[in-house]
């Protein structure tokens, strides 16, 4: 079983009301939702408002893989939990960071740069398309995903190279965004996936569903949980100085 904590800031769905109508009990819970149709999987949910977010080290010592949604409160985010994140994805523990997550805490931690984009709001549809259709977070998606509406987020996306890219955003307005990129980090790997616009009904799509549970399967590393670690060792042969 890989055991998955499904993260989100749990604001917007409270004060906004075309998200309420959307995500009436949070974006977090209906991800957990069609995550738990998955046999394979364990999932549990936490928010911001929680003691330590919801991520102490007893729930991040038993996730298997985090995902994140954030937006609105990145900088109410405590640099502690950070830090317990990025080690804990050091050790093993997969990262998946959604749509406006990009700015969030830990994934520029993980990847040390701004992770800035362009970005326009006006409902305009989106096509993804697989580039790497042999991959295994593309499966079962076909060569693209037409999303009716969506944000659009466009190059330069301020991201190191992705060691693997694997969905390519084009939006009517005529941009192109790098939408599904991973990278490996430790002995864990992070996954950023663009779509997910809190106002639009992304997250009950099912390819966008396939997609990520692809992911989180991907990002488990089942035999990696181990601490790097810094030390100081014997030689394995004999020297003479």
């Amino acid at each position: 079983m890989i055991k998955v904590t499904v993260w989100c800031e749990f604001i917007q769905e409270k004060t906004q009301p075309e998200v309420t109508a959307i995500y009436p009990d949070g974006i977090h819970t209906a991800i957990a939702e069609f995550l738990s149709l998955d046999s394979e999987l364990v999932v549990r949910t936490a928010c911001l408002e929680q003691p330590e977010h919801g991520l102490t080290d007893e729930v991040l010592a038993d996730t298997d893989v985090l995902i994140w949604w954030g937006h609105t409160a990145h900088d109410r985010v405590a640099d502690e939990i950070v830090d317990r994140v990025q080690n804990r994805v050091l050790m093993g523990m997969g990262l998946m960071v959604l749509h406006s997550g990009h700015l969030a805490k830990p994934l520029r931690r993980m990847l040390g740069t701004a992770c800035t984009l362009r970005w326009r709001e006006i409902g305009e549809n989106e096509r993804l398309w697989n580039i790497a259709p042999g991959h295994p977070i593309t499966q079962g998606i076909g060569d693209f995903v037409d999303i009716p509406h969506e944000e659009m987020y466009g190059e330069c996306f301020d991201i190191p190279t992705p060691d693997e890219l694997v969905l390519l955003g084009w939006f009517k307005g005529g941009e192109v965004f790098r939408s599904g990129c991973v990278w490996n980090r430790g002995y864990g790997k992070v996954f950023y996936f663009q779509p997910g616009h809190e106002t639009y009904p992304i997250y009950r799509q099912p390819e966008i569903q396939t997609i990520i549970t692809n992911g989180v399967k991907y990002l488990y590393q089942p035999m990696k949980r181990a601490d790097l670690g810094c030390p100081n060792v014997q030689p394995l042969e004999e020297i003479s100085l």
